[in-house]
């Protein structure tokens, strides 16, 4: 009797640290099979490019594929829905961008709750906008536009890559925050408006991607970017900010999972996209998007994710900004 009891103690004093031991070992089986991230947006677009790298390094790392998956779709909330719905064990990831902050409040009765939902992993990168116009507007500073969009009133026509884009958003802020009064023109994504905002058709453009070629040709002229900091891309254009202080409208990636994912695995991916942050490569590989590193905690990318679901979240209320139905 005496012998079952002294071994029912050792049990007992085994037991607290067992949880311990059953992550550690699941932190260091992981991963054991090929893991997927999840991108709401065609192939060749930015946000599958930035993917694409995180997957490509995080296959070197962690000694499995990375295997990208574009499942397209209702401004990416097919792809979100798809990752909300998947096993919470750390192989299947949602390539977060900012369309997930301001779907929360463009789109009505969405089948999921996106902060609830998706669980933070690590930020990524963060994209500026740059506030493009067409030179035959008389303007060569943002100053200079907003005194001319106040003395021209509804004249002035301002593309996007579509209601509720990033690039709409940027530019519902910018009316907001100087009070001018544009003319918003949608168009079915970005290629469309910039050939617009080159032919003149329309006067005013925020938007991320290659212009510097179009810029040194004259076709077009920059007048600031949206970023808080200037831009190592453009180091001779200045923000936004400069003129309208406050004002930030960057566009931003980074990886999420689904919410049940253990705390281990997420701390793991955590871990090896920060490494991939720091290396020159991967750094140049999105320096070369005019992108810079958003490395940090779970914590933090849930914090910026929280803080511009709130922001975004106010335009679209105060604009009255509606999808087509």
């Amino acid at each position: 009797m005496q012998l079952h009891r002294r071994r029912f103690l050792r049990l007992l004093a085994v037991v607290p640290g067992l949880p311990a031991v059953v992550r550690s070992a699941r932190a260091q089986t992981y991963p054991s099979r090929p893991v997927r991230i999840i991108v709401g947006f065609a192939a060749g677009g930015t946000p599958d490019i930035v993917a694409r790298v995180v997957g490509q390094w995080l296959s070197e790392r962690l000694g499995q594929q990375v295997v990208v998956e574009n499942r397209t779709g209702a401004g990416g909330n097919i792809a979100v829905e798809t990752v909300v719905n998947a096993p919470g064990d750390g192989y299947t990831l949602l390539l977060v961008p900012t369309a997930a902050a301001i779907n929360a409040t463009l789109y009505d009765n969405l089948n999921f709750n996106f902060i609830r939902d998706i669980a933070p992993v690590a930020g990524v990168t963060r994209i500026p906008n740059i506030m493009l116009v067409n030179p035959s507007l008389p303007v060569h500073s943002v100053a200079e536009f907003i005194t001319y969009a106040k003395a021209n009133p509804g004249r002035v026509n301002m593309a996007s890559a579509g209601v509720g884009s990033g690039p709409h958003l940027a530019g519902e802020l910018f009316k907001v925050m100087a009070g001018v009064d544009m003319v918003h023109v949608p168009y079915r994504g970005g290629p469309p408006a910039f050939k617009d905002l080159i032919a003149g058709q329309v006067q005013v453009l925020f938007i991320n991607g290659s212009v510097n070629e179009d810029i040194r040709a004259g076709r077009l002229r920059a007048l600031a970017v949206t970023s808080a900091t200037r831009s190592a891309e453009f180091p001779g254009v200045p923000t936004v900010s400069e003129f309208l202080p406050g004002y930030e409208a960057s566009t931003w990636f980074g990886i999420g999972a689904p919410k049940n994912t253990p705390v281990e695995v997420i701390d793991r991916l955590n871990k090896e996209i920060n490494a991939g942050l720091a290396d020159p490569k991967v750094q140049a590989r999105f320096a070369d998007m005019g992108g810079t590193r958003l490395a940090g905690s779970p914590e933090s990318f849930r914090q910026l994710i929280a803080d511009e679901t709130d922001k975004w979240a106010k335009i679209i209320r105060f604009a009255g900004i509606k999808l087509d139905e």
